[in-house]
């Protein structure tokens, strides 16, 4: 007799629904010649002093647990790298604590801070585990939809009329995945004065605070007011180039910090000790190679947003991260739609719209976190597939 296992399952977590980035990458996975601007993470590899760093930590016998919070050594290094790049100040032995990536910082704060029925803010289109993990930890996410009509930017009107009285706090992500819009100071300010009249707090993904090309970024925790309020999220993956390191950090007032650093004694102890001394090498001597990688970003961005508007898929220009999220409606498809023929008639996998959130259908997520010949490869295509739909087709002009 076969086990039935449902009585055994967490109702919250078989109710999750699985992630809608992973079936078209499980799918490109089966196929040949396939050009994938699917996945959020860099194409470079880690800076080689980094790595370097780790297999000397590996050979010198750092292989024991850290403090649960992370070497404090390289708190401190986090310390003066929040300090100098952005303005905002933490002290390294009670305000900062080293992760298994950002993912798991996100998680820690919203465990920390959600009791039952706790609702939280999530500006949509919103990176898939944002809901996911405000469920996990007993709370109810309230989506808040954006449009390309506003640069997918939130409103203080939008954020205020979605408070009710179970609101505990908003999640932001600036620059945000997958629109790439960057909320600049002036529009953190006035988001800013609706969550200190409400009382709430921010957990504020910053991960991708290094890859923002038109201006100056500014964190959440340098506005006036809301330093006590915010918890900073933030890590290695994106601007270093370290995603499968799994390193992340977080920031924020010493009360929510004890409670946090609590959770994580229990569920995973510390960060790999050997990786720890490579993001050290990471925040101490890496500036130019982060940079380098800032200025292809940049490019390839240009590139990519003037092809699709070339093609016709209205592309609004991102500020920052390394994604476009441009509009495919005049296709007549469906997210998935388009993204399941683009994929099995040529060969280019792209993530649907509504992956992340309903106010995603109608467009597609494309990463340009890859070389310049394979995003004009994949826009030639792209371009072929849309006039092959509209009964005409035109090879683009290589743009440099």
């Amino acid at each position: 007799m076969s086990m039935q296992y449902e009585r055994f399952l967490s109702k919250t977590a078989a109710n999750l629904a699985p992630s809608g980035i992973r079936k078209f990458f499980d799918l490109a996975a089966t196929m040949e010649n396939v050009i994938s601007l699917g996945v959020g993470e860099p194409d470079f590899i880690t800076p080689w002093n980094i790595r370097e760093h780790a297999i000397e930590a590996i050979q010198d016998g750092y292989t024991s647990y850290t403090a649960n919070a992370g070497l404090l050594e390289l708190r401190e290094e986090i310390s003066n790298y929040l300090d100098k790049r952005f303005n905002v100040k933490y002290a390294a032995d009670d305000q900062i604590i080293v992760t298994v990536g950002a993912s798991q910082s996100i998680d820690l704060a919203f465990r920390a801070i959600l009791n039952p029925g706790d609702e939280v803010l999530i500006i949509e289109p919103a990176f898939v585990s944002y809901s996911a993990l405000v469920t996990l930890a007993g709370g109810i996410p309230v989506p808040i939809a954006t449009s390309a009509e506003n640069g997918f930017a939130v409103t203080p009107e939008q954020i205020e009329a979605a408070i009710t009285d179970r609101t505990k706090a908003i999640l932001l992500c600036s620059p945000n995945n997958p629109t790439g819009t960057c909320l600049n100071r002036e529009a953190l300010t006035a988001i800013s004065q609706i969550i200190i009249k409400n009382d709430l707090l921010v957990v504020s993904d910053e991960i991708y605070a290094e890859l923002s090309y038109d201006g100056d970024f500014t964190s959440m925790s340098a506005i006036p007011g809301m330093y006590e309020r915010t918890i900073l999220i933030n890590g290695f993956s994106k601007g270093f180039a370290m995603t499968g390191w799994r390193l992340g950090f977080l920031a924020a007032p010493r009360e929510l910090i004890q409670v946090m650093v609590k959770i994580y004694q229990y569920t995973t102890m510390c960060a790999p000790h050997m990786l720890q001394r490579g993001a050290l090498e990471a925040l101490r001597n890496s500036r130019d190679q982060v940079e380098n990688m800032r200025q292809h970003y940049w490019r390839r961005r240009n590139f990519t947003v003037q092809a699709l508007n070339q093609i016709g898929l209205h592309c609004h220009t991102p500020g920052g991260a390394f994604y476009v999220f441009p509009s495919i409606q005049k296709t007549g498809l469906t997210s998935d739609e388009f993204a399941e023929r683009l994929l099995l008639e040529e060969r280019v996998a792209v993530v649907p719209g509504n992956a992340f959130g309903e106010s995603g259908e109608g467009y597609v997520r494309l990463s340009y976190a890859t070389s310049i010949d394979h995003l004009q490869e994949a826009m030639n295509r792209m371009d072929r597939f849309v006039k092959k739909l509209e009964g005409t087709h035109h090879t683009l002009e290589t743009v440099k």
